[in-house]
């Protein structure tokens, strides 16, 4: 479980469970995808499937000792705890329903949490994790994945020094197509459960692809959500979630902005944007076109930022794995993530000082607590015609 880094020193590898992600789950083979490009984690327990025989193959799969696969999360999280060579921290890629009761049963057995969005599907369990998590003492970062592209981080870097002067107005969009016809009624798998109230939770399009606009926002911003206006609606006839968002927001410190989200327009397949606009200066980011940054000072020709060029911040050429023009993707913003992570928890779980400069860069359980209470703020104003409601955390 050692390997060498760049300097000739050697560190341990993270050890990590997954919780879902069998064989024909895509999020879960996308998770250990961006795991292992650094190198730094291993993936050595798993609970991949509630069904036994399906978790047993899977594991064997990917090359999980047939011992550490587990039929139960609960089983693993008493297992692993007891282990002197158990996981360090567990991977939640299961359906909404189940992130809070899992990530619960991992921090009662002191082991660290990495969860996909959204971190529950109620804002009390969200509260609660929070809560939990304070109180053992553990580290839990939520995968608002699309914060580990290097232009992102740079965006973030030139907002946070002042380069657009007094920010005005914050926009996130995530506009996709594929829910365009009814093929969660005809049983499709990823589509069914993520329309169903009982596992996806008040909303389907917000909690699946509206937390991420939401959270790329804020965390280019800086700012927080204060209050939320809502239109929220179903243009698939009979779908029993909504599949389109439409959310004004007043952000702290007096921005004005949307966050607009959408599974119903063809044409976008995976479409995820975020445009802030400051009293000096506005920055456009487009995940069609990640390694862009488009900057335009007032009274300026518009600058198109390439990741790895001469504009790049430092932030930006730490988490950059090749010069400029080589390209990078979705894979790679992913893997800086769980970089950024495994250095966290295994410098949290070894008594080491946690850089918070890196720390800022990982969304972690608050973060992701953030994103629940904007989900239910906007369903809460939905159902009161639009109203505008409160949606700050904490």
């Amino acid at each position: 479980m050692v390997y060498a880094t760049s300097d000739g020193s050697t560190r341990q590898r993270l050890r990590v469970g997954m919780v879902g992600g069998g064989r024909n789950a895509f999020i879960g083979a996308v998770h250990r995808l961006a795991m292992r490009l650094d190198d730094q984690i291993a993936l050595v327990a798993g609970a991949l499937s509630s069904d036994p025989d399906n978790a047993a193959a899977s594991a064997a799969e990917i090359g999980i000792a047939p011992e550490r696969s587990y039929a139960d999360y609960r089983a693993m999280a008493k297992a692993e705890a007891a282990r002197p060579d158990g996981i360090e921290a567990v991977v939640i890629v299961t359906p909404n329903h189940l992130h809070a009761p899992i990530a619960t049963a991992f921090l009662e057995a002191g082991i660290d949490v990495i969860c996909d969005k959204p971190l529950s599907t109620t804002l009390g369990d969200a509260e609660a994790l929070v809560a939990l998590a304070r109180a053992k003492k553990r580290r839990f970062v939520v995968t608002l994945n699309n914060t580990g592209y290097a232009m992102v981080r740079q965006a973030r870097e030139m907002a946070m020094a002042g380069e657009l002067g007094r920010i005005v107005s914050v926009h996130g969009a995530y506009i996709q197509d594929w829910l365009t016809k009814p093929i969660d009624a005809d049983g499709q798998k990823q589509a069914e459960w993520r329309t169903d109230p009982a596992r996806a939770g008040q909303s389907a399009v917000l909690a699946d692809i509206g937390v991420h606009a939401f959270n790329l926002a804020s965390f280019i911003s800086g700012r927080e959500a204060e209050t939320v206006s809502a239109d929220l609606f179903t243009a698939v006839p009979g779908r029993r979630l909504d599949d389109n968002a439409h959310v004004l927001v007043r952000w702290t410190d007096g921005a004005r902005g949307t966050i607009l989200a959408s599974q119903t327009s063809p044409g976008h397949y995976n479409d995820l944007s975020v445009r802030i606009y400051g009293d000096k200066a506005g920055l456009e980011w487009s995940g069609a076109r990640p390694e862009e940054l488009r900057f335009s000072v007032h009274g300026e020709e518009t600058r198109t930022l390439v990741r790895g060029g001469h504009g790049s911040t430092a932030e930006s050429r730490r988490v950059s794995r090749m010069p400029a023009a080589h390209p990078e993707g979705y894979i790679e913003a992913f893997a800086n993530f769980y970089r950024d992570a495994a250095d966290i928890i295994r410098a949290h779980r070894s008594g080491g000082a946690v850089d918070p400069a890196r720390a800022a860069q990982v969304p972690d359980v608050i973060d992701g607590a953030r994103g629940v209470k904007f989900v239910a703020a906007a369903v809460e104003s939905n159902a009161a015609g639009g109203a505008w409601t409160a949606a700050r955390f904490g």
